[in-house]
C-alpha cells in the first residue's frame, strides 16, 4: 500500500513508482497529478519519418545522439530513429 503524500499528491501508488525508478520528485509529483484522460488525449501529431526531409531527419538524429548519423541515409535514419 502507497503511503499518503498529501493532498498535494493525487496517484501516491505511481508517485511511489516513479521515485522507485529513479525520477526527481518534481517530476514524479507532476506525472501523478496529470489528468491521465486529458494528456492520452493528447497523443503526438508530427508527420511519419517517411514524410520527413533527409535533412530533418539527420537534425532530429543530432539532437538525440545518433552516433555516425553522417553516413547513414534516408532509410537508415529512420530505423535508427526509431530505435
Amino acid at each position: 500500500m502507497a503511503k499518503d503524500h498529501g493532498s498535494s499528491i493525487k496517484d501516491d501508488e505511481q508517485y511511489e513508482s516513479l521515485r522507485e525508478d529513479g525520477m526527481s520528485k518534481e517530476k514524479a509529483a507532476r506525472i501523478a497529478n496529470s489528468d491521465r484522460q486529458e494528456t492520452a488525449q493528447k497523443g503526438g501529431s508530427s508527420q511519419a519519418y517517411e514524410d520527413w526531409s533527409k535533412d530533418e531527419l539527420y537534425d532530429k538524429a543530432q539532437e538525440v545522439g545518433i552516433e555516425g548519423r553522417s553516413d547513414m541515409s534516408k532509410d537508415e535514419l529512420i530505423d535508427a530513429l526509431r530505435s
